[in-house]
């Protein structure tokens, strides 16, 4: 199979394009920065695109393609201005808007799309189990992954199966949340972030790709899939987890307001949490390999 990765030079995109040419895809990957994407497998095709339309790299798209759009602006690259908002909304829309004209163009339609979202489209949810049926949440991270789930949605009326994937917060030793996180335990000032409360939707880098390798495979998989680990934890009780494996204490919380100051909205992200299930991805029959935190956290932070 063919597999037309955007965004695939993030964390994402990088595990997902080696796992995929491993088992023997043919995987392209489109940036804007080829330079950026020498690192790639060796296997891996890169093509160059503008992140906005589908010159130079529609023709690509056959009846044997797979798609998967993960391209969209870091949401934790700097404080949250009106600028930099427009860009993180922009960049997301204008390339699902770019996988439809694609697929329009092409000569065949391809076998699926595998839509990149987040589980911050439900919103702050406090304690309550969220599904794929629960409804949007109304801050801009909501309204960012609302806006980012429709640009993709016309393929559907095209006849292509389409899964989106509303995914947590992705755990790896590389790259993400997780090395951040892990600076104050360093220093032994590690702890909660705010009240530690609000829950924590995690998910093991290696879970997330082999879910979306699951969900190009699965023929029978279309719409909303919440991606991540089945026993989520509050933002406390993950600190705890990481303190426990990294032996280090998780005592001194982040007050929010300090958050707040150094943040600004972004602080939100940090704050707020949703109790994410992945109840259709488990009906399904997919199988995590880490559904606990702790061991999740051993087997990335090991040595």
């Amino acid at each position: 199979m063919r597999v037309i990765i955007t965004g695939g030079t993030g964390l994402i995109g990088r595990a997902l394009a080696a796992d995929l040419a491993a088992r023997g895809d043919e995987v392209i990957v489109l940036s804007r920065d080829p330079k950026r994407a020498a690192a790639l497998p060796g296997e891996t095709r890169i093509e160059q695109w503008d992140a906005a339309t589908s010159l130079g790299w529609g023709s690509l798209v056959h009846a044997t393609t797979a798609i998967v759009n993960l391209a969209g602006a870091s949401i934790a690259a700097g404080r949250w201005t009106a600028q930099r908002k427009q860009l993180i909304r922009d960049s997301r829309v204008k390339a699902g808007r770019a996988v439809v004209q694609a697929i329009q163009e092409a000569d065949a339609r391809p076998r699926v799309v595998i839509q990149a979202s987040a589980v911050g489209y439900y919103g702050p949810r406090g304690d309550e189990a969220v599904t794929k049926d629960s409804a949007a949440g109304t801050d801009f991270l909501a309204r960012v992954c609302v806006d980012w789930e429709a640009s993709t949605a016309p393929v559907e009326s095209l006849g292509v199966r389409r899964a989106v994937i509303r995914t947590g917060v992705v755990l790896s030793a590389t790259g993400g949340a997780l090395p951040r996180m892990l600076l104050p335990f360093r220093f032994f000032v590690g702890g909660p972030l705010g009240s530690g409360r609000q829950q924590f939707p995690w998910i093991h880098l290696d879970d997330e790709v082999a879910a979306i390798r699951f969900l190009l495979d699965q023929e029978t998989a279309s719409g909303p899939f919440n991606l991540s680990a089945p026993n989520p934890l509050t933002n406390a009780e993950f600190a705890h987890a990481l303190g426990r494996v990294i032996g280090r204490p998780a005592a001194l919380p982040t007050p929010s307001f300090a958050l707040r100051l150094l943040f600004g909205e972004m602080a939100t992200a940090l704050l707020d949490g949703q109790r994410a299930v992945p109840r259709r991805l488990l009906d399904l029959g997919f199988s995590f390999r880490y559904p606990e935190a702790e061991s999740a956290l051993r087997n990335l932070l090991a040595g």
